[in-house]
């Protein structure tokens, strides 16, 4: 008992040390077990922001098919699915007032055709009788003129009476102005028979043009392949009615792939066309290129689109889901710290530090930069070879120092 006392006293006295070096430093401690946290190396190496991605694979090219013209579906041509070649009827679609119209139309420009016609029959008849009847006026004025200048002449000599001459005088003049007449109505019916015939000309091929309006509609009504693919989605049965704007299919162009992401609505304003990113199939890695950024957001993420840079990979199919790291820097070299549940409790700002000695750890202040899926960019507070506790600090309250236990 007496040898118990001293031993009793000198824990006391420890105690009592250790309760004033506590209250002087201030610092409260918590015991943690080793396998119960993690505990990570500060590292430096190659560093690069990216995000991961999930993307779908889609053709290179989707071309829509939309009704051009309402009507009844008459004939399929091809089933769902199926590999169509370019200009290849797909499907055929029936309206009788269109039809009509085009009969109509058809008519319409055979009758102006016609009329056109029988004018210029016309014309060309009324042409000819004025030139037979100028040919009469010639030839009786050349007959007047010589009767005249006989008469004339007989006239100053005294020979014929002054009836005579003023009798053949008359019939020359007369002639004269029936030639003249006949010549400005030859030329005014020549005017008048072109311009009608322009006017006529005119209305003929707007009408053709109508027509040929037409008639591309009602062609419009048997559905073609405008490219080579395959036929998907398609969106009509025999019997049923589209209307006019309807989506009938689409047809996928099977000359190349494209990979088309969503993305949270966080990093708009960093993503742009020409942002690289990579997938790996089959322990390969292949690259990937942003085509085309869709600005709309919905439901908080938009879309976008890429191509592949290089050859893609021989078994990748449509529908397929890529994981796709896209990167939004370049590789750097920086300070690493690998992410943890920490950051929820400290919001990067602090972190336990191990000592030298691994039994405790330490509360620093940090200041961490960039990150991605996997590290952390440490900019102040830590350096390479450091270990810091990486694991969540839900329990640690305000602790300022970590006493680390091992297991025996």
């Amino acid at each position: 008992m007496k040898r118990i006392l001293p031993w009793v006293g000198g824990v006391a006295v420890i105690g009592l040390i250790a309760a004033s070096y506590f209250s002087t430093t201030g610092k409260s401690k918590l015991n943690v077990e080793e396998d119960k946290i993690m505990i990570s190396e500060v590292s430096k190496g190659s560093f690069q922001e990216f995000i991961p991605v999930n993307g779908i694979v889609m053709p290179i090219q989707t071309i829509y098919l939309d009704a051009l013209e309402g009507g009844r579906v008459e004939e399929l041509f091809v089933e769902d699915g199926a590999i169509v070649k370019k200009d290849q009827p797909l499907i055929k679609l029936s309206n009788t007032d269109l039809e009509l119209d085009l009969a109509n139309r058809e008519t319409s420009v055979f009758q102006l055709i016609t009329q056109m016609q029988y004018t210029q029959n016309l014309a060309r008849e009324n042409t000819i009788r004025q030139q037979a009847n100028l040919a009469d006026i010639d030839n009786a004025l050349a007959e007047a003129k010589r009767v005249y200048e006989l008469n004339n002449r007989l006239h100053k000599e005294k020979v014929i009476s002054e009836q005579d001459y003023r009798s053949s005088l008359n019939l020359y003049n007369y002639n004269l102005r029936r030639k003249s007449l006949i010549e400005k109505t030859l030329k005014q019916d020549s005017i008048t028979t072109a311009t009608q015939l322009t006017q006529m000309k005119e209305t003929v091929a707007r009408t053709q043009e109508t027509l040929k309006l037409m008639r591309k509609k009602a062609s419009d009504l048997v559905v073609k392949a405008p490219v080579a693919g395959q036929l998907t989605s398609r969106n009509a049965e025999i019997g049923e009615n589209k209307v006019r704007g309807v989506r009938l299919g689409q047809i996928d162009v099977l000359s190349g792939f494209k990979v088309r992401a969503d993305i949270d609505e966080h990093y708009i304003s960093r993503v742009f066309i020409g942002l690289t990113g990579d997938f790996t199939i089959s322990d390969k890695t292949y690259k990937l290129r942003v085509k085309k950024v869709y600005s709309q957001v919905t439901n908080g993420r938009f879309q976008v689109d890429m191509e592949f840079v290089g050859t893609p990979p021989s078994d990748i199919r449509r529908g397929q889901t890529l994981q796709v790291r896209l990167s939004l820097s370049d590789q750097t070299q920086a300070v690493l710290l690998a992410k943890g549940g920490f950051y929820q409790q400290t919001g990067g700002n602090w972190i336990f530090k191990v000592g030298e000695n691994g039994q405790k750890a330490y509360k620093v202040d940090i200041q961490l930069g960039r990150q991605n899926p996997e590290f952390y960019e440490v900019l102040e507070g830590l350096k390479p070879g450091d270990k810091v506790v990486t694991s969540s600090y839900e329990n640690y309250g305000d602790m300022q120092e970590l006493v680390i236990k091992k297991q025996k």
